[in-house]
């Protein structure tokens, strides 16, 4: 796609160490923190030094290579890497992946690669899907790019994808608060690739669809249920509402082992709730009075009644989504 990508993590077989860049350091410091064991994957993914759900995937599928390494147990590790975050079905899609690959280093290595590898090819296709729905100027939420997922990226893909074919104008970013993942991540993405982009607050967003400024939303989507209802960075929902009443497309993008064939509805998708701090604090400093209560879901569930079509790397998907999910998964 000729865009400058700064992928999430590498993994030196030599060292065995797998390198994550600490993205709680981003913008300002690039920071590589070096992981040598399955415990240490597990922490990186709850304390959110590697995020997004393709990207955790891949984390845990090389959490389970660094077990071996390392010599850990291999039950003690897969289940500590499954508690690490609850949302995002890659991670234990990519977790039951590598159950059949636990007899030995190799046969590990080889499916992490696969699971690496089949993330990047999945992202052109759904990059390229995206792409020929946008036009104008984009919203969105959160960061969806290679950052987040260790190819190309879901629905930043796309944005990126769009640009490079002339299809799209202008790229309005949230700065998806409390952990502004839209300020620190996607904006740096998107000033990398050279895609003319604003930053907004988060409730910027309803005043510029007033305005008519905004001709579609595209977002990513941590775990779908087979009615197309989905989770996503708490704030999605809000959005899907907006553009519905403005008569704006809105889009979910991601790939289809982001699909969880297990739920019925997005009413049964477990929403994490991280620490108050990350609301009550930036980087560290107190913005709201000590001792004061807040409440951080990490994600919300937008309703597949708001979606206008699902981007997948087997195409779009429209109404209704049962069905089109169940062939797309082969399940009919």
């Amino acid at each position: 796609m000729g865009v400058e990508r700064v992928l999430p993590f590498r993994f030196d077989e030599a060292e065995a160490t797998f390198w994550l860049l600490d993205q709680r350091k981003l913008p300002f410091e690039e920071v590589w923190v070096p992981v040598k064991t399955a415990r240490e994957a597990a922490e990186a993914i709850r304390a959110m030094v590697v995020r997004g759900a393709p990207a955790i995937g891949v984390t845990a599928a090389y959490g389970m290579v660094l077990a071996h390494l390392a010599g850990e147990a291999l039950a003690e590790a897969d289940a500590r890497l499954r508690e690490s975050r609850p949302t995002a079905v890659n991670l234990f899609y990519a977790l039951d992946r590598m159950r059949p690959a636990w007899g030995s280093l190799e046969q590990a290595l080889e499916t992490a690669r696969a699971i690496w590898r089949e993330v990047e090819e999945t992202e052109r296709a759904i990059s390229r899907n995206g792409a020929a729905l946008l036009r104008g100027q984009v919203l969105t939420h959160c960061n969806t790019g290679p950052l987040a997922t260790g190819g190309y990226g879901t629905a930043l893909g796309a944005i990126i994808e769009a640009w490079r074919q002339g299809r799209i104008t202008h790229v309005w970013v949230d700065e998806t608060r409390p952990y502004l993942q839209g300020a620190r991540l996607t904006a740096w993405e998107l000033q990398k690739a050279g895609v003319p982009a604003t930053l907004i607050t988060d409730n910027t967003a309803a005043y510029l669809m007033q305005q008519g400024e905004v001709d579609a939303v595209i977002v990513g989507t941590d775990r779908m249920a087979m009615n197309g209802d989905f989770a996503n960075k708490i704030g999605t929902y809000g959005l899907a509402v907006l553009a519905r009443h403005h008569g704006i497309p809105f889009y979910p993008a991601l790939p289809l082992s982001s699909v969880d064939p297990a739920l019925k509805t997005g009413a049964d998708i477990p929403i994490e709730e991280r620490s108050p701090e990350e609301v009550t604090t930036v980087r560290g400093v107190p913005i709201a009075p000590e001792g004061f209560p807040a409440r951080h879901p990490a994600f919300d569930v937008t309703p597949h009644a708001l979606i206008t079509g699902i981007v997948t790397e087997k195409g779009v998907l429209y109404p209704p989504f049962d069905e089109a999910l169940g062939r797309a998964l082969g399940l009919d």
